[in-house]
């Protein structure tokens, strides 16, 4: 079977990426699962200095999923690209991406031009970071930044660019439009949705950082009727994530109109059989699978 996938004229071997965020570097799961396997990884995201990351508590499982508010926690962009990515394309033949943020748009140009002339990929924009210069508001929820920002990296890249659009937004297709305005190639979806979680014994938030990132399968009817609208609005590919578990949840997204398809959640216990068959679900024949009948009421 040819599972081969042309994004912004690069081909993939197979359309089955890791989130970003979900899987490290790569390297500290391919002990588990032969990492070259998939079509490509997503790296953990990176700023232009190390970041500690937010204090703990900052995990926390909840109903259909979990929270995070790690907080960006890496080594920093000159790390990955002396270290981990010389690793990863040396030893490894899936496709590497790049995922960067920043807290000013001078951040993320200047992210863009570090990473020119590098063997990574593909560029994933992370825009759901806080804009220090407006107050803190994410750069993902206003539509003019979105462009702003596409068009600053756009400037610096020699790669083709990805924007990782959030889902906290009114209409995630004005924001979908706005990064196809600033020039991007390609655009990915959904980053996490803001949520949080009280103790009702100690009657604090779970969470040190008070709110968190909500992800996995509970998420999922929102990412792809996200990834479908944004489909219906805009003339460059999507990456579709949000709550992938099982190969026919990958399927609905790119009936709903992904190219590629992210997993994240599932990397928390993908052992070396579980990240197998997950994997290699996308492409197994449907088993014991009903035919929907549509509800028409009673």
């Amino acid at each position: 079977m040819n599972t081969k996938v042309n994004f912004c004229g690069i081909e993939f071997k197979n359309p089955v990426l890791t989130a970003s965020g979900t899987f490290g570097f790569g390297l500290e799961y391919d002990e588990y699962y032969d990492i070259s396997e998939l079509g490509g990884i997503s790296v953990k995201g990176l700023t232009l200095k190390p970041r500690e990351g937010n204090p703990t508590p900052r995990v926390a499982e909840t109903y259909g999923g979990m929270l995070n508010s790690v907080g960006l926690q890496n080594p920093g962009v000159e790390v990955f690209k002396s270290y981990y990515l010389p690793k990863l394309k040396a030893e490894k033949t899936c496709r590497v991406i790049a995922n960067i943020a920043g807290s000013s748009v001078e951040d993320y140009a200047e992210m863009a031009k570090s990473l020119a002339g590098t063997d990574v990929d593909l560029l994933e924009v992370n825009i759901s970071c806080p804009n220090v210069k407006s107050g803190g508001m994410a750069f993902g929820t206003d539509a003019a930044n979105v462009e702003a920002i596409t068009r600053a990296v756009k400037a610096e890249a020699d790669k083709p660019v990805v924007m990782k659009l959030s889902p906290n937004v009114t209409d995630i297709t004005e924001m979908a439009r706005a990064a196809e305005a600033g020039g991007a190639d390609g655009i990915s979806l959904i980053n996490t949705l803001m949520g949080m979680k009280i103790d009702v014994n100690t009657r604090r938030p779970v969470l040190a950082n008070v709110k968190g990132g909500y992800s996995g399968p509970g998420v999922m009817p929102v990412a792809v009727r996200m990834v479908y609208e944004c489909s219906k609005a805009v003339g460059i590919p999507i990456i579709g994530m949000g709550g992938i578990m099982t190969g026919d949840d990958a399927v609905e997204f790119m009936l709903a109109g992904a190219s590629l398809v992210m997993v994240g959640q599932f990397c928390r216990s993908a052992g070396r059989r579980q990240g197998k068959e997950r994997h290699n679900g996308l492409y197994a024949p449907p088993r014991d699978r009903r035919r929907e009948r549509p509800y028409r009421g009673r």
